[in-house]
């Protein structure tokens, strides 16, 4: 037991120092790793993580954020929530293991886009509702988002990805409550995992002038894919 959580405090540490430093990489690279190590710290514990992480973010980036903007994506991710939870509900284990790795490899195919998409109303209403069904069902709900932002300058992207996340995962926490996926035990394995959190922020924004992002995305980037894949083939497993 006390490996299983050794090894999860480093996975999420891991996941902070990539999204810090490159603006996604949290939930994409924890889940699937999480999930072998114990279904239980997906969705909900992750989705915890990400929340503290974003909250970080928005306070540093505070002076960025558009609220005019975010509003119409905040309001698609409330159906997207909804429906997000109802696909816990009616799916086992298994099949979420499926899921999550399907939701991964489209996470990285999207990430790898080079579609181009302006943030409009119904962009934005639209990605935010993509946002919640995955982030919801999978806590990785970040990829349409970034999406839509992705040809905006950097820190207006970090500024309203962080505030869209910060609310995006009190949401998901809302909904994953009431139907009983957020509960004592999941709230008791996600405290180790918030301290591992910040010192992968903490590390990110001492280490960002020494380490090529490029790098590090293509790197996060595969060992997703991997991660993903395998998700998948413990299906038929």
């Amino acid at each position: 037991m006390e490996i299983e959580i050794a090894l999860a405090i480093l996975v999420i540490l891991v996941g902070s120092f990539v999204q810090s430093s490159i603006g996604f990489g949290l939930a994409i690279i924890s889940a699937p790793v999480l999930f072998f190590i114990d279904p239980l710290y997906v969705p909900a514990p992750i989705t915890v993580s990400a929340l503290t992480l974003s909250i970080a973010n928005s306070y540093r980036h505070w002076g960025s954020i558009s609220f005019a903007e975010l509003k119409y994506a905040i309001v698609g991710r409330i159906p997207g929530t909804v429906s997000g939870g109802l696909l816990l509900v009616v799916i086992d284990q298994k099949v979420l293991a499926l899921w999550l790795g399907i939701t991964v490899l489209v996470a990285v195919s999207l990430s790898m886009s080079r579609i181009v998409f302006r943030p409009t109303k119904k962009a934005l209403f639209t990605a935010g509702f993509l946002s919640g069904f995955m982030g919801t069902s999978s806590s990785i709900g970040g990829p349409p988002m970034a999406l839509v932002m992705q040809h905006e300058e950097n820190d207006y992207i970090r500024a309203n990805l962080a505030a869209f996340f910060v609310v995006s995962c009190l949401m998901s926490l809302v909904m994953l409550f009431s139907i009983d996926r957020f509960g004592v035990e999941e709230i008791i394995i996600s405290l180790p995992l918030m301290p591992a959190t910040i010192a992968g922020y903490w590390i990110a924004m001492r280490t960002a002038r020494l380490i090529s992002h490029d790098n590090l995305r293509r790197f996060s980037l595969g060992l997703c894919v991997f991660a993903g894949s395998g998700a998948i083939a413990s299906y038929w497993i």
